[in-house]
């Protein structure tokens, strides 16, 4: 096997992976029915990924950039991030790679610490220097990305792992805006 097709299968693995996991949930999902949808031996996985929970972590490593979020002025935060989330939310929901981790977090450790993880590096920090970068003293910038961090883990908890429906998209942006600025403005 070429190394260009080894790269072509673990990625066709990995997207299989990703919609087993987001359909099945971990405990359901298994090495032989990822193996199956890929049209590959469940041996590949093992080699590839080490296994089930090296193909979970692999199928949900998540890379959203956030950087055009905090790009204006601190006034229309709200806006941009509730754009951002809704078009997440809404774009391809059930192979959304964050929900699959929210969803396995309460009964996969690695999956808690993934999805913990990504918050940090991509969500809490990044709303903390933008906020400080802004003018607001740090402890106020760290309390203020923590609330916001919070409401929008929560409203995603509640909404799209405990499976309540999202609503209107429309009506989802305009409170998710309202509320994140409020929480922003202090």
């Amino acid at each position: 096997m070429t190394l260009r097709n080894a790269a072509a299968t673990k990625q066709r693995i990995l997207e299989h992976a990703q919609r087993q996991f987001a359909q099945n949930g971990y405990a359901a999902t298994t090495v032989k029915g990822v193996a199956d949808a890929a049209g590959v031996s469940p041996n590949l996985i093992t080699r590839y990924f080490g296994g089930k929970e090296g193909v979970f972590l692999a199928a949900t490593r998540v890379e959203i950039p956030v950087s055009n979020s905090f790009d204006g002025d601190r006034s229309e935060l709200g806006s941009r991030l509730a754009a951002s989330i809704v078009e997440r939310w809404f774009g391809a929901p059930e192979e959304d790679p964050l929900l699959v981790l929210q969803r396995a977090s309460g009964e996969r450790p690695e999956a808690a610490e993934a999805l913990a993880a990504f918050l940090d590096t991509n969500s809490l920090e990044p709303l903390y220097r933008y906020l400080r970068d802004g003018g607001l003293d740090d402890a106020d910038a760290r309390a203020r990305a923590a609330a916001i961090d919070a409401f929008v883990l929560g409203v995603s908890t509640r909404r799209r792992v405990l499976r309540s429906e999202l609503g209107d998209p429309a009506e989802l942006q305009a409170w998710l805006s309202a509320t994140i600025q409020r929480l922003t403005d202090g």
